[in-house]
C-alpha cells in the first residue's frame, strides 16, 4: 500500500506524505478517531483540504480525514433549522439550501471546503458572512476531551477568524444554521459587484437561484471554483486577508486606496496593495511552478508541479513586496502545516 500524500487532499495539490491518515465516513467514527489521534503529539483534521498548505516534507503525525453526511431540517416560525454533518462539502450544501427555498448562504455558493471547517474561517463572500446565520456547533474539545455544543456567541466569528482558529483545539462535528424561507420574493442584495452583475440596486430583493448562479459566474472568473482542468483553480483561494489598520495609517495611503469602514479602524483591499505593489496577475518567480493566478491576484496557484516551499516562496514575496511599498504586513489566510512562512 503506497505511502498515503497530503498534495492528494488539498486544493493546492501540495504537500508531502502523512504518518498515518484516517478517514471518518461517521460522526461516531470521527470522534474516535480523532481521540485516538490525541495520543499522538501531532494530530491534524482535513476537510476539503481547500484552506490548508502542507510542506513537502509532509506531517509526521495521525491526519483524521472528515467524510460524514447528513442533512437534517426543523422548520421554526421564523424559517427553517438545519443541522448539517462536518464532511459534507459546502457548496453541495449550499445548492441544497437553494433547491428547498432556505435562504441566508447563496451569496456563499462556490466557496470549496466542507461544511465543518466553515465557522472556523467565519468564511464570507459578497456581503454574506457565516456568522449572519449560524446558530451553533457541535464541538468535541481536545483540551477537555467534552463533546458539546457550542453557541454562535462562544465561537467570537469575526472577520476570517473565530476561537476555533485561534486556541481552541478539537473538532467540529456539526454545524447549525438558522435560514430564512423564500416566501417574500427573494433576499437582498448586499454587494455592489452582485448588483451589478444582476443588473439591480444595492438592496433589491433576488430569487436565491438567481443570486447563485450570478455568484457562480463571479466566482469562475476569478478562478475561484474548483475546475480539474483550470490550473488556476488549483490555489487556496484568497492567500491573504484584507489587511485592517487605524483610521491614521489609512490616510497615509494613496487616495484611490479601496478601503472600508471596520469598526473604529478601516479594511483595506489586500488585492490592491498587491497589484499596486506590482506583482500582477500571472506572476512567477523565475523557475518556480507556483504562480500569481491570471484572474485573481489574491490567489496563488500550482500550475501543475509546484511544490510548497515554492509556493511558500512566493506568497514571502509577495508579502515583502507589499510591506516595502506600503508599510502592510499581509497576513495569509491558509493553515500552514511544516516551517513555511516563518
Amino acid at each position: 500500500m503506497s505511502t498515503p500524500v497530503l498534495a492528494d487532499l488539498t486544493t493546492l495539490r501540495v504537500g508531502g506524505p502523512a504518518a498515518r491518515l484516517l478517514v471518518a465516513d461517521t460522526t461516531e467514527d470521527l470522534v474516535a478517531y480523532v481521540q485516538d489521534a490525541w495520543a499522538d503529539d501531532d494530530w491534524l483534521v482535513v476537510g476539503g483540504g481547500s484552506n490548508l498548505l502542507v510542506a513537502d516534507a509532509g506531517f509526521d503525525g495521525t491526519v483524521v480525514v472528515v467524510r460524514t453526511r447528513g442533512v437534517e431540517h426543523d422548520v421554526t416560525a421564523d424559517g427553517v433549522t438545519v443541522r448539517v454533518a462536518a464532511g459534507e462539502p459546502w457548496d453541495a450544501f449550499v445548492a441544497t439550501t437553494v433547491e428547498h427555498g432556505w435562504t441566508g448562504l447563496e451569496a456563499l455558493s462556490g466557496i470549496p471546503g466542507t461544511v465543518g471547517a466553515s465557522p472556523v474561517q467565519n468564511i464570507g463572500a459578497y456581503g454574506v458572512e457565516l456568522s449572519d446565520v449560524l446558530t451553533r456547533a457541535e464541538f468535541l474539545d481536545a483540551a477537555t476531551g467534552e463533546r458539546a455544543w457550542l453557541d454562535a456567541a462562544e465561537l467570537a466569528l469575526g472577520y476570517r477568524t473565530s476561537t476555533l482558529k485561534h486556541g481552541r483545539r478539537g473538532v467540529v462535528l456539526t454545524v447549525e444554521f438558522a435560514l430564512g424561507t423564500d416566501t417574500d420574493g427573494g433576499v437582498p442584495v448586499r454587494y455592489p459587484q452582485l448588483a451589478g452583475s444582476l443588473g439591480v440596486e444595492l438592496g433589491a430583493r433576488v430569487a436565491p437561484s438567481t443570486i447563485r448562479s450570478a455568484v457562480l459566474g463571479l466566482r469562475a472568473g476569478k478562478g475561484m471554483v474548483l475546475d480539474a482542468d483550470d490550473r488556476d483553480t488549483w490555489s487556496a483561494g484568497s492567500f491573504f486577508t484584507n489587511p485592517i489598520v487605524s483610521r491614521e495609517f489609512a490616510d497615509t495611503l494613496p487616495i484611490d486606496a479601496p478601503r472600508w469602514p471596520a469598526g473604529d479602524e478601516v479594511k483595506l483591499s489586500a488585492a490592491w496593495l498587491i497589484e499596486h505593489a506590482g506583482v500582477h496577475r500571472g506572476y512567477a518567480l523565475a523557475g518556480s511552478h507556483a504562480a500569481i493566478s491570471s484572474k485573481h491576484t489574491l490567489a496563488l496557484t500550482n500550475r501543475g508541479d509546484a511544490s510548497a516551499a515554492e509556493v511558500a516562496e512566493l506568497a514571502r514575496y509577495v508579502q515583502l513586496t507589499v510591506l516595502n511599498r506600503f508599510g502592510v504586513a499581509l497576513v495569509p489566510e491558509p493553515v500552514v502545516v511544516g516551517d513555511l512562512l516563518a
